[in-house]
């Protein structure tokens, strides 16, 4: 594909259309409500963990800002948390008896804020229906500290152990460990929403430091959800193109932590939406590495889990993936270089839905309002912009551990 510059408008279409995606401030307040109020529970006089230091925190889109909108009245919010008990180690019982534990809590919890709908168990969770005007509901997950464990283990592979002082034993009720007590699997939430945060820090606080002086607050007393930086916004705008496209192959659409681990690598720091969708639909494929004879994808905080392990046993999904990165990469590069906002929305609308292109449209009525970032919003003329036009052969990485 020839080099292409984004215009004005369609860079002002991206910003509409991620507002109209965005979440409004007041569900991430009900969602850090909710685990907040499960934590007090755990912490009452009467709580048969309290003496386990039960701690409750966020995880997933809600902790990583890229949370987006419900296409429909139908669908509802998922808040991902996990309460860790942080007084427990993995030796002193076993993943069953974990979540028996917490889940007797969480029970008692339902009856006593009188919530109609019974508690669910999923695989490595509990789930917290809340009543339907609400739509939302809350996937606990029982967990434990393993930072010691997970640093032992990737330092002996000589693998990067930095992000692991935050890793956690988790539950599978359907893995082959669940009823002993050695083998864990493992996880990081809090790890991974580091590495996110870093991969754009300097934008996450730039825009904190222009809300603090627009509110005269300090720039710690505004919260990261506050403000909405462009790889944030590329990430919601590539999920809800991912849904719509797959809304009737869901079983193959590729999974949220694809998509934002991959675009988090592929940033490369620029300000505009538009500059930054750009930059990752050209680089995504470029971190999707060859190991073993498979796809692989690792996760940033500990190499040895594979994001995209089920692309062995599904290969329709890797087809998927790159079908899909094909679709994103030919529409949004047509609306790119088009100044004909009805082209735009049309374009843009194939891949995200007409009825939420429509509606971005009609978010900036003539005379325009100023964007956001005046002087960073149009790419200069000699900017060129390029999606390749096919993808990237994986390689087999460098100095790879040898181990799965």
């Amino acid at each position: 594909m020839d080099q292409q510059s984004l215009t004005r408008e369609s860079e002002e279409f991206l910003e509409d259309l991620a507002e109209e995606l965005s979440v409004p401030p007041s569900r991430y307040e009900q969602a850090e409500r909710s685990y907040n109020s499960l934590g007090e529970w755990l912490h009452r006089d009467a709580s048969s963990v309290r003496q386990y230091g039960p701690k409750v925190y966020v995880q997933g889109s809600f902790r990583l800002g890229t949370t987006i909108r419900p296409s429909n009245d139908a669908e509802e919010y998922d808040i991902d948390s996990v309460c860790e008990f942080q007084k427990l180690s993995k030796a002193s019982l076993t993943q069953e008896r974990l979540k028996i534990l917490l889940g007797a809590e969480i029970e008692a919890y339902r009856k006593a804020q009188s919530m109609n709908k019974p508690m669910r168990e999923g695989r490595r969770c509990w789930i917290l229906d809340y009543a339907d005007g609400a739509q939302f509901h809350m996937d606990v997950v029982p967990a434990l500290p393993n930072g010691h464990s997970a640093r032992i283990l990737l330092e002996a592979r000589g693998l990067d152990a930095r992000w692991t002082a935050t890793a956690i034993a988790i539950t599978d009720n359907q893995g082959p460990t669940y009823t002993f007590t050695d083998d864990w699997p493992r996880s990081n939430p809090k790890g991974y929403g580091e590495w996110f945060k870093s991969r754009m820090a300097a934008a996450l606080e730039r825009r904190k430091r222009v809300l603090a002086e627009s509110t005269r607050a300090s720039v710690e007393d505004i919260p990261d959800y506050k403000v909405r930086t462009p790889l944030q916004a590329a990430v919601m705008i590539l999920k809800r193109h991912r849904d719509h496209t797959f809304e009737n192959r869901k079983e193959e659409r590729p999974i949220s932590v694809i998509i934002t681990t991959l675009a988090a690598h592929s940033y490369n720091g620029v300000e505009t939406i538009g500059r930054t969708l750009a930059a990752i639909l050209t680089g995504m494929d470029q971190h999707i590495l060859w190991h073993n004879n498979r796809y692989w994808i690792p996760n940033p905080t500990d190499p040895l889990e594979n994001f995209a392990d089920k692309w062995a046993e599904h290969p329709e999904r890797a087809t998927a993936f790159f079908e899909w990165l094909q679709k994103a990469r030919t529409e949004f590069a047509e609306a790119a270089r088009s100044s004909d906002k009805n082209v735009i929305t049309e374009t843009v609308g194939r891949g995200v839905g007409g009825s939420l292109a429509d509606r971005a449209a009609r978010r900036r009525q003539p005379p325009a309002r100023p964007a956001l970032l005046k002087t960073a919003s149009v790419a200069p003329a000699s900017a060129g912009l390029s999606f390749p036009d096919r993808s990237r052969v994986p390689t087999k990485p460098q100095g790879f551990g040898s181990a799965e």
